[in-house]
């Protein structure tokens, strides 16, 4: 293996293994969200987000944070603690944004997870493993 797809490996299993903001420290966002370019093993860094809750029995989106991710990929501060009420919210990434800033194509313009929260006094962290032409994401911790 290369050195260079040796340190992009490293640096995935280091961020996916990451225990960075687990729990629910004093001050600390309890909505968090981590961006990993698994096309380059690297964190996405420089993409656009916006945060948003379903409001009005369903029928609105109510725009609560616009943000982007650091050079770690992360996006800290997504919501203010004892901001979280329980609801239907929605993180939208502009993916079609981020690939045309490193000259790629892509599939996929814009990624929308939404998630609902039962319990706000949990923490929740939403990452993204994305890729020009595939992404996943799911419940972390």
């Amino acid at each position: 293996m290369s050195s260079g797809a040796a340190q992009r490996l490293h640096t995935l299993q280091r961020h996916v293994g990451s225990r960075e903001g687990r729990g629910m420290e004093p001050g600390r966002s309890p909505l968090t969200t981590h961006v990993l370019d698994t096309a380059s093993g690297l964190p996405a860094q420089g993409l656009y987000l916006r945060l948003s809750r379903l409001e009005d029995c369903g029928q609105q989106w109510t725009e609560l944070k616009k943000s982007c991710t650091d050079r770690d990929g992360r996006c800290p501060g997504l919501l203010p603690p004892g901001q979280m009420k329980a609801g239907t919210y929605k993180l939208s990434f502009d993916t079609e944004g981020y690939w045309q800033k490193r000259g790629q194509e892509s599939f996929y313009p814009y990624v929308e997870v939404v998630f609902t929260i039962t319990n706000e006094t949990h923490k929740f962290h939403v990452p993204l493993l994305l890729s020009p032409w595939s992404y996943t994401t799911y419940r972390g911790s």
